[in-house]
């Protein structure tokens, strides 16, 4: 058997997030705010790895911040990629998805999704996202290894974004919103969210429950970030479930990454043991029902974390350093999208000031369009997504489910066919509802 037989969790939830910038801090208090925010929103999170030993313990304890030199070289690098939705790493893998509507095996159909849900976690490392996002952003991409992908703020308060990909394999769609909990030098955030994925085939749909995650010394130490607990994915239409078994970073890092479980049939009884670490691969094997590996097989691998650009002090894959640029920015790109706020482009620029400038001016326009909102007897519409009756339970929470309406589709066969080839990045940034009254 493996260390944890967890087949009897449940659930019903996922999660992706938002993550953004504040302003740089210099005392012990606002080191505090800084810490905090930087997990529920508001600002970068540094992650080091917690392994080591007491011969490098002097140069370990000096990687708990930055230097100056070292955060200018980020940002001069990151300036192409602010504004990436955690949530949109999760298509790098999504020919794992491929591969579970076209199998037979219901089983290996769960290897394979969960694999896929698995994957990202490696980006969980480096939880940056250097801006608030702006009520009604979104984030496309278009046709990207065949996979349409939107994503949009629909909620400000509480801070909430919805999620759609799609190619001719599967469907995803998220809601996720975050519950903090701030435990001194420590925070625990909760993936209070729903994730579903609907394989096109058989129409199986996949329900995605997360572990928690823990953001170790906030204020004193090398922070870092560890996902400790049960993963359980439900196939809804069957019953058949996978729970995988996140395990704690102990002493010395022992334990990190490690990743266990098992895929269940609808009796629970286990049909296929998983093994791996998430920053690495994952791997299965057939097993009886005590859980044993049968006889004449072995593990196979069903995942590997793909190669990353070498040097790349940053640990973006190739993938990571795609998804944002306007490289890759859609034809007709939607004016709300991330990759045309100012504040981003004057950061590109090197113009730090302008950048805080714009940042400021647009969370102060975001405030004036809620006062005229509530002047108006109104509410925020998103465009993409629509608010449904449906309240979701999850292990930490209730949650206003959203879905997608279908309208970016619409748009976007519209935009392919235009001869509008009109540059990007000329677009002014407008995911606005009201015009500015302050011109």
């Amino acid at each position: 058997m493996a260390p944890n037989d967890p087949k009897n969790g449940g659930g019903g939830g996922g999660s992706g997030f938002f993550a953004s910038l504040a302003s740089s801090i210099s005392s012990l208090g606002s080191a505090m705010t800084k810490s905090v925010n930087g997990l529920v929103g508001y600002e970068g999170l540094e992650v080091i790895n917690p392994e080591g030993s007491t011969e490098d313990a002097a140069e370990e304890a000096n990687r708990g911040r930055w230097k100056q030199e070292d955060r200018d070289g980020y940002w001069k690098m990151m300036q192409k990629y602010i504004g990436s939705d955690v949530t949109s790493m999760l298509m790098e893998y999504s020919h794992l998805l491929d591969m579970a509507d076209e199998t037979e095996d219901p089983y290996m159909r769960m290897v394979y999704a969960s694999s896929w849900a698995i994957s990202v976690y490696f980006a969980f490392q480096r939880t940056w996202k250097p801006f608030n996002p702006i009520l009604g952003e979104t984030y496309e991409m278009a046709n990207y290894n065949g996979v349409n992908f939107i994503s949009e703020q629909v909620s400000h308060h509480p801070p909430m974004s919805a999620g759609h990909a799609e190619n001719e394999h599967f469907t995803y769609d998220c809601t996720s919103k975050l519950k903090t909990k701030f435990l001194g030098n420590s925070i625990d955030v909760y993936p209070v969210g729903r994730t579903r994925v609907t394989l096109k085939r058989d129409g199986v749909v996949l329900d995605l429950v997360p572990p928690l995650t823990k953001v170790h010394n906030l204020i004193f130490g090398r922070t870092w970030v560890d996902s400790p607990g049960e993963m359980i994915m439900t196939n809804m239409t069957t019953g058949d479930k996978v729970v995988l078994y996140f395990q704690p970073c102990g002493w010395f890092g022992s334990g990190r990454y490690e990743v266990d479980g098992y895929v269940y049939n609808a009796n629970e009884e286990p049909k296929i043991l998983m093994t791996g670490k998430w920053n690495e691969s994952m791997s299965y094997q057939q097993c009886d029902g005590e859980g044993e590996p049968l006889p004449d097989t072995e593990l196979k691998e069903v995942w590997k974390l793909v190669d990353a650009p070498k040097d790349d002090k940053y640990q973006y894959t190739h993938f990571a350093h795609k998804i944002n640029s306007f490289d890759t920015a859609p034809k007709k790109l939607l004016p709300s999208d991330s990759r045309l706020r100012p504040d981003r482009y004057a950061l590109e620029m090197g113009d730090m000031s302008k950048s805080g400038y714009e940042k400021s001016s647009m969370e102060e326009r975001q405030r004036a369009e809620k006062r005229t909102r509530e002047e108006k007897g109104q509410s925020f519409t998103p465009k993409w997504f629509d608010i449904t009756e449906e309240v979701t339970p999850t292990p930490w929470g209730d949650l206003e489910v959203y879905q997608f309406n279908g309208k970016y589709l619409e748009h976007r066969e519209a935009a392919d066919k235009s001869e509008d080839n009109t540059d990007p990045k000329s677009i002014p940034f407008n995911p606005w509802q009201f015009p500015d009254m302050s011109t």
